[in-house]
């Protein structure tokens, strides 16, 4: 019987190989699905193959049948997580890194003050702020968005600001001698030139912010929330709502810096990083 199955598993694993050379030819969102399609069919029956206790990894069915027996919970747990705690602290977070960067830009002697005591934020572990942020703000998604809010403060700070300097010698010099003052020279010149940055602070910000306000819930939260039902339900022993969350955490963020990526390519269409894909 060991015998069979890893034979097997080395068919499988050789289809798998042929498989995967042959989506290569493909391009876009083709080849991933294919490859997705693949990898789910390996884990469908390689896990019941080989009986893998569904506390170790259910099959791909049995997430999909939680997904679809516990879809009211799990949208509960998506209002709360995303649409509350992530998304307020994933834009408060964002804005004030811009606005911060834009007064350090605008008085560099700021730099020297701020700039320390941003780069302190960062360093701080998410396990030790999260109690403390559910001490000050309660068990609701306030707690979870302002840790949200911590994560994603700095990123965009660094961010914006590495972007405000892209603008070339040249082109601030053209911009000088035509009179332009500061804030002409920031809108027409300077802040174009910092939009690939801040897309990419805010693609890395969203997922940033769906890990902390996850993990921030398994340290107090109410009766709903993704990280809430991870955590629950994994003490239950009950894997497959588990990874029934997982997925929708995945998906989420997937989708999320999928907009970003086109909000990229329609606000910085000039931009040869944007040109090359």
């Amino acid at each position: 019987m060991t015998a069979w199955r890893a034979l097997l598993g080395l068919a499988m694993l050789a289809a798998a190989v042929v498989t995967v050379r042959r989506a290569a030819r493909f391009e876009g969102p083709l080849a991933a699905a294919l490859f997705g399609a693949w990898v789910l069919a390996i884990w469908q029956v390689g896990v019941t193959v080989f009986e893998v206790p569904r506390v170790l990894l259910p099959a791909p069915w049995a997430i999909a049948q939680s997904l679809f027996d516990h879809a009211a919970t799990l949208a509960g747990d998506f209002v709360q997580t995303v649409l509350k705690a992530v998304l307020t602290g994933w834009l408060l977070g964002s804005a004030l890194g811009f606005a911060v960067a834009l007064a350090i830009d605008r008085a560099p002697f700021l730099q020297r003050g701020l700039l320390p005591v941003a780069s302190l934020s960062s360093t701080i572990p998410l396990v030790a702020v999260a109690p403390i942020m559910v001490m000050w703000f309660g068990f609701e998604w306030p707690s979870k968005a302002a840790v949200v809010v911590l994560m994603t403060f700095f990123p965009m700070l660094v961010a914006t600001l590495a972007g405000l300097q892209a603008a070339g010698r040249i082109e601030r010099e053209l911009m000088h001698s035509y009179a332009a003052g500061y804030a002409r020279t920031l809108v027409d010149l300077r802040l174009p030139c910092a939009v690939p940055f801040i897309v990419s602070a805010l693609k890395v910000n969203a997922t940033l912010a769906l890990i902390g306000a996850i993990v921030a819930e398994f340290f107090g939260s109410p009766t709903v929330g993704l990280g809430f039902r991870i955590s629950t339900e994994a003490a239950r022993m009950n894997m497959a709502l588990v990874w029934g969350a997982i997925v929708v955490a995945a998906v989420t963020g997937s989708a999320a810096y999928a907009l970003l990526v086109r909000l990229e390519r329609r606000l910085a269409f000039w931009h040869p990083s944007v040109r090359s894909r």
